[in-house]
């Protein structure tokens, strides 16, 4: 028998998932406490993904859905609609990536729809999305090793870049991304603030006392080669 046009559909869409999401567990607990029994469940795979998400990054994800019309509460606490809205953008995601034959993840999906409604001019205003990024640390040691190369011609001692991966950690926290989307005729998309840790820590490590020796002695061996002095 032939399928219909949503029989085929839906089991593009599971195909699809099945590429890029774990297959569904499950989850067994026969026990009985306070009167409440629990049942055996299938592991939603959204739910999974949304429930361990650092809250700051579900915070971002409910601004997004937000943005893209979905209405959701931007608090970065796990809930039952903002599951809801995440399935629903997730499952559009993967229809759309059926559809062009190309991968849109769900961010992807979402900032296509949040410029479309700007465009239209439903959006009630300009929306906006704060981002903060964390350094890890082999991205802060990556970058303090090459300062202080740059610098001091040696690496960070434990200590020093213990202190300056500190800094720069809380820098990155109090000067977030804001990132500001206004409709009408043209889209307009802003980003201010940000906390460049790269000039953040060439200042920091350029202050040192150990800094200015070097820069002193650095100036004092090209006026020898200028007089010609070994």
């Amino acid at each position: 028998m032939a399928r219909t046009a949503d029989e085929a559909r839906k089991t593009n869409i599971e195909t699809f998932q099945s590429k890029i999401i774990p297959a569904s567990g499950t989850i067994s607990n026969t026990g009985v406490s306070s009167g409440y029994q629990g049942v055996t469940t299938a592991i939603d795979p959204s739910a999974k993904i949304l429930f361990d998400m650092p809250e700051p990054d579900r915070k971002e994800l409910a601004q997004r859905l937000k943005n893209a019309g979905y209405k959701v509460a931007v608090t970065g606490k796990y809930s039952d609609k903002l599951l809801s809205a995440y399935s629903n953008a997730a499952q559009k995601a993967a229809i759309q990536s059926q559809s062009v034959g190309k991968v849109f993840t769900v961010r992807q999906y979402l900032d296509q729809e949040t410029a479309s409604r700007i465009a239209e001019g439903t959006t009630g205003g300009p929306t906006s999305s704060i981002q903060t990024k964390i350094s890890t640390p082999l991205e802060g040691r990556t970058l303090i090793n090459k300062i202080f190369e740059d610098l001091l011609g040696r690496g960070p001692t434990k200590a020093e870049f213990d202190k300056y991966y500190t800094q720069v950690t809380k820098r990155q926290k109090d000067m977030p991304t804001k990132t500001t989307y206004s409709g009408g005729k043209t889209n307009v998309v802003n980003q201010t603030g940000g906390p460049n840790v790269e000039e953040f820590l060439f200042q920091k490590i350029a202050g040192t006392d150990e800094a200015k020796s070097r820069k002193v002695f650095g100036f004092y061996d090209i006026f020898k080669q200028a007089l010609g002095v070994d």
